[in-house]
C-alpha cells in the first residue's frame, strides 16, 4: 500500500509540474510584445499611465471638477431673512469694543470645496468664526458637533475653536451676538 501511495504521490507532482510548466512565458508573447489581440498592452497598468481612451482630459482653469457630467453644480444655501449677515455681526462685535482682528469672508468655505458644514455665510476672525446657516435646526446641528467651544443665536453658531479667546471674552461675543438676534 505504501508503494501506491509513493507511486500516486511522484505522478501527483509530475502532473503539477507540467501544469506549472504550461503557466510559463509565451515565446508569441515575446514576438508582439506582450501584446493582446487588439493591440492592449498585457502589462499591468499603474497609477501614472494615461487611460487606453486617449490622453487625460484637463479641467478648463477656473472651474471645479464634478463627480460626473449629471452631477449639478453646487449651490450655497442662503441665510433666513431673520438672521443677521455674518459681516454684520462682526460689525457688532467692533462696535461693542471687542476684538475681531483679521476679518476674512470665508463664505466659499461653507460648500463642498471647503469645510462642507452647508452653512449660507461664513466671517472668520483670529478671534471668533461667524457661521451663519440656512436655519436653525442646521446651526444647531453644527453647535451640537462643536460643542463647548460653539454658541448658537437663532441660525448664527460662534465657533472658538482654534482660537485663543478666553472664556470671559467668549461670553461678551456671545452676549452681543444675543442682543442682535
Amino acid at each position: 500500500m505504501t508503494k501506491r501511495l509513493r507511486i500516486l504521490s511522484a505522478t501527483a507532482a509530475v502532473l503539477a509540474a507540467l501544469a506549472l510548466a504550461g503557466c510559463g512565458d509565451d515565446p508569441a508573447d515575446e514576438r508582439d510584445g506582450g501584446a493582446w489581440a487588439d493591440g492592449r498592452s498585457k502589462a499591468p497598468a499603474t497609477s501614472e499611465a494615461a487611460p487606453a481612451d486617449g490622453p487625460p482630459k484637463t479641467a478648463k482653469p477656473g472651474t471645479t471638477p464634478r463627480e460626473s457630467p449629471s452631477t449639478p453644480p453646487f449651490v450655497r444655501p442662503t441665510k433666513e431673512t431673520s438672521a443677521p449677515a455674518a459681516r454684520k455681526v462682526v460689525d457688532a462685535f467692533k462696535a461693542a469694543g471687542l476684538k475681531v482682528p483679521d476679518p476674512r469672508d470665508r463664505s466659499k468655505d461653507c460648500g463642498p470645496d471647503g469645510t462642507g458644514v452647508g452653512c449660507a455665510q461664513l466671517m472668520v476672525t483670529d478671534a471668533v468664526s461667524v457661521y451663519v446657516f440656512p436655519d436653525e435646526a442646521a446651526a444647531t446641528n453644527q453647535t451640537d458637533l462643536w460643542g463647548a467651544k460653539a454658541y448658537r443665536a437663532g441660525a448664527v453658531v460662534l465657533n472658538y475653536l482654534g482660537t485663543r479667546t478666553s472664556a470671559a471674552e467668549q461670553q461678551r461675543y456671545n452676549d452681543v451676538l444675543a442682543k442682535l438676534g
